[in-house]
């Protein structure tokens, strides 16, 4: 190891690495009691009458999709906080993420119902996180097959997937309880994946790790839709947790060399202007990345620099409260990983 190396660098990492598990601690609660919080407030839990409303937007010939809400989840939205989509073909309904609960894949189902009388297919499901998952076995009880990136295997055999559920089955019950679980994909895919249905093709690739290892991107030609789940987030700031932020921008700007008339997001409204929308995500963690990064090679403390960084671009932005810290931080301890690697000598 070069004395560089010895000197300046070993020391971070680990007191980085210390600092890792206390945040991801402290976060965690952070967010529990929120939501806790939230729930203090919320409606009976044998009331269903002040649900969040859940409306159909029509983005292509064939394609339609539900927006969640820009909040946490809680009991008040019943976890609603993510997008999901589905393209209707004469061989059946192609669902792409099965939202944050059960209530709220059946109240999808309802919605699908009053569009046509064919029966869903297909789940594709574009990462496991909470939010985007938690709605599967709805699916899974009606015949679809579920369809996932393989990446996703580790998590949901982790010790932090069980207990996400187990607390969200208090922070968000009724509408998460003890008949929910983690349900595993039918087909696990390495990408990319060609789904055909009823004439209509569906690109499915795999854009990891970006967000998440295992991100999928699902791309109808005929449509020019495209469900890009969290790769985008529009009009408002992203969550991005260990993300691989580097990849992350390669990816989005894949993206936007697909000749699309529509993306859906995972969080968000559709973008009918994808070079304008995606540009604030990719914007914004270049960003992130060049004020950590720079900070890191000069030896800041990372409060330091967080403080001393500019954040009027963003600062406007919705999520911007929960999310901005989270995300500097994060991505603080990616940038001093990736010095690291710079400076490892070679064999």
């Amino acid at each position: 190891m070069s004395p560089w190396l010895t000197r300046h660098r070993a020391p971070t990492l680990a007191f980085s690495t210390a600092l890792w598990r206390l945040h991801w601690q402290r976060a965690a609660a952070m967010v529990l009691a929120a939501l806790t919080l939230t729930g203090a407030a919320a409606i009976s839990h044998a009331a269903d009458d002040a649900q969040p409303p859940l409306n159909l937007q029509q983005v292509s010939p064939h394609g339609y999709f539900v927006e969640g809400l820009t909040q946490l989840g809680s009991p008040q939205n019943q976890n609603f906080i993510s997008n999901a989509g589905f393209v209707v073909t004469p061989a059946g309904v192609v669902v792409i993420d099965a939202l944050g609960s059960p209530r709220l894949a059946e109240r999808l189902l309802a919605a699908i119902a009053r569009v046509t009388d064919q029966p869903v297919t297909d789940v594709i499901v574009t990462h496991y996180h909470a939010d985007h998952i938690y709605g599967l076995q709805v699916f899974q009880r009606r015949g679809a097959r579920i369809v996932a990136h393989r990446g996703a295997r580790e998590y949901l055999q982790s010790e932090t997937a069980h207990l996400r559920l187990e607390a969200s089955r208090t922070d968000l019950a009724p509408w998460i309880d003890a008949g929910t679980r983690l349900v595993p994909a039918d087909e696990w895919v390495d990408g990319p994946v060609r789904l055909q249905r009823g004439g209509i093709t569906f690109e499915i690739d795999h854009v990891g790790p970006s967000h998440t290892p295992e991100d999928l991107t699902v791309f109808v030609p005929s449509e020019r839709l495209l469900f890009a789940g969290d790769l985008f987030f529009n009009g408002r700031l992203p969550f991005v947790g260990k993300a691989d932020s580097s990849q992350w921008i390669r990816s989005l700007d894949q993206v936007l060399a697909r000749d699309t008339a529509v993306v859906v997001p995972g969080h968000g409204p559709a973008s009918r202007d994808p070079a304008r929308d995606i540009g604030m995500t990719r914007d914004y963690l270049h960003h992130l990345r060049e004020s950590m990064g720079k900070a890191v090679d000069d030896f800041v403390p990372f409060e330091e620099a967080y403080t001393a960084t500019d954040w009027s671009a963003f600062e406007h932005m919705p999520m911007f409260g929960p999310a901005n810290r989270m995300n500097a931080y994060n991505t603080y301890l990616l940038m001093e990983e990736e010095a690291l690697g710079r400076q490892a000598p070679s064999r």
